[in-house]
């Protein structure tokens, strides 16, 4: 499924891969946050994803002309994970609205585990 946009020049799609990676590179930038993780936990462990698949930790739902995002994430432990989810949804969805013209209807965070430090590419 994809998001299409129309106006009077023409149709403009684009891809939930894109609509993905744009969500996970928006969430990257914001403090606090030490990266995207996978969506299934498993034997406890969650693997911290690298730039080049951030969009692993992020599922795209269109419905009804709008997008719903779920970003799985790691944070950094001592950071008010509230605040690091706000800053993330503020974040994602401006990112989203501006540069894709997308509209968000909704920004679910799932913080999938607390990290001591910054990851190192």
């Amino acid at each position: 499924m994809q998001k299409e946009l129309e106006n009077e020049l023409g149709k403009i799609t684009i891809s939930k891969d894109v609509i993905s990676i744009i969500a996970g590179m928006a969430a990257v930038e914001c403090y606090g946050l030490v990266g995207m993780a996978t969506q299934r936990v498993k034997d406890g462990i969650n693997e911290l994803l690298g730039r080049d698949n951030l969009r692993k930790g992020v599922e795209v739902i269109i419905e009804e002309g709008a997008v719903r995002i779920n970003l799985y994430i790691i944070v950094e432990y001592g950071i008010n994970i509230s605040e690091v989810a706000n800053n993330v949804i503020d974040k994602v969805k401006y990112t989203l609205e501006d540069t894709a013209g997308v509209e968000v209807s909704e920004i679910n965070i799932n913080v999938q585990g607390v990290r001591v430090g910054e990851v190192q590419e």
